[in-house]
């Protein structure tokens, strides 16, 4: 059920992460919230499976940090590096 939780809460910072990184015109509406949602199910799960207490207080902290950490990385590189992308192909096509 945790887990459950878990995920809900890293799509919530994943959709927070998504409106207040610049460039979000350059990808989906749901990407960054998906990735922050798996982001967090994987370091719960690694984590339990480190022995850390699910019922502890810790566990939410580092798991919710990682997944805003990496919904925010990931909002900044994909935007960046599409519209790099975009800009080269506008190039290339003689915009």
């Amino acid at each position: 059920m945790e887990l459950l939780f878990v995920m809900l809460f890293g799509i919530a910072i994943g959709i927070g992460a998504r409106y207040v990184m610049p460039q979000r015109d350059t990808h989906g509406v749901a990407l960054i919230p998906a990735i922050g949602g798996i982001t967090a199910g994987v370091v719960w799960v690694g984590l339990t499976w480190l022995g850390w207490a699910w019922d502890g207080g810790w566990i939410w902290v580092a798991t919710l940090f990682v997944a805003a950490i990496v919904s925010v990385a990931s909002a900044f590189m994909i935007g960046r590096v599409r519209a790099e992308s975009d800009r080269k192909r506008l190039v290339a096509l003689g915009g």
